[in-house]
């Protein structure tokens, strides 16, 4: 599975923005999703979780009820919606795929695609 996250950019403080992340291969409903995020001198750190059908979500506690995940099969994408961004928000952004699902750790992650850029300014 190859992932590509796109979407990034500059926003102000209480903006929003949508970030994709687009797989290819035909198995993809087979891979929960996750996106994770990493600021300058800080560990990568779990951000939210959809399983295959994207009928359960997981989310940390940093974002719940601002963030968002959702996913289409059809399209071998999943999303990231990100609302109300604050500048701690700031980081690269990275979508991974799982074979199993609720895991936050990245160790448990098969596939990772290249980040995106999220920068929110005061």
């Amino acid at each position: 599975v190859q992932l590509q996250a796109s979407g990034g950019g500059l926003v102000q403080a209480g903006g929003s923005l949508r970030l994709s992340c687009a797989a290819s291969g035909r198995t993809f409903s087979r891979y929960s999703m996750g996106w994770f995020r990493q600021a300058i001198g800080k560990e990568r750190e779990f951000v939210a979780i959809i399983n295959g059908s994207g009928g359960s979500t997981y989310y940390a506690d940093s974002v719940k009820g601002r963030f968002t995940i959702s996913r289409d099969n059809a399209k071998n994408t999943v999303y990231l919606r990100m609302s109300t961004l604050k500048p701690e928000d700031t980081a690269v952004y990275y979508c991974a795929a799982a074979l199993s699902y609720g895991s936050s750790h990245p160790l448990q992650y098969n596939y990772w695609g290249r980040g995106t850029q999220v920068t929110v300014s005061s």
